[in-house]
């Protein structure tokens, strides 16, 4: 598997609303279930299905009730993978920040979109090859929000077909190909 190909699935498995502000807090928290919550203000269903699903992933381990602090109260610690992921949400999140959007990770295959833009393909199939398991929709949809949110330009070519190429604005460039670099440079 190409660099290019692991940064774009560790930028997919970044994505989803909880994803980012889990990792990025759980440290922080001490790993407790309930401090979380609070601090997230997420509903207790929600950041239990988070985790579960994160467990499932890799990224973080349940502690039995002996390893835990208070044995009736649930802690949850980073694995390796957890520890990698939680540096690449930080690079993430710097990135946000720098393009001024609000949290674009929040968005399914946001933030992979645009990376995939900045690894140059330009063309609807070239994306979509490159983001294994994105459907035609989802992508059509991420592009056209992308595009009215002045993120992405989209520029119609006449030859041999009509068709469109999507590029990045220049105010955003920078900031994602620094996230590539910085993502590429965890792997």
């Amino acid at each position: 598997m190409s660099k290019e190909e692991r940064v774009l699935r560790l930028s997919r498995e970044l994505t989803g609303q909880w994803t980012t502000p889990i990792l990025l807090s759980l440290d922080e928290n001490g790993g407790r279930f309930t401090p979380l919550r609070n601090k997230l203000n997420i509903v207790p269903s929600r950041l239990s299905a988070n985790l579960r699903k994160m467990m499932e992933d890799g990224l973080l381990l349940h502690l039995s009730p002996q390893e835990r602090r208070h044995p009736l109260l649930p802690e949850y610690v980073l694995t390796e993978k957890g520890r990698l992921h939680r540096e690449a949400a930080r690079a993430v999140q710097l990135s946000e920040e720098q393009m001024g959007h609000g949290r674009l990770s929040d968005k399914v295959w946001g933030i992979s979109i645009l990376l995939a833009l900045d690894y140059n393909h330009e063309r609807f199939q070239e994306i979509r090859q490159s983001l294994v398991g994105i459907t035609p929709r989802i992508l059509s949809t991420r592009l056209q929000e992308f595009h009215d949110d002045g993120l992405v330009c989209k520029k119609v070519l006449e030859e041999p077909r009509p068709s469109f190429l999507y590029q990045l604005e220049k105010q955003v460039h920078q900031p994602v190909h620094q996230l590539s670099l910085d993502l590429a440079s965890l792997l």
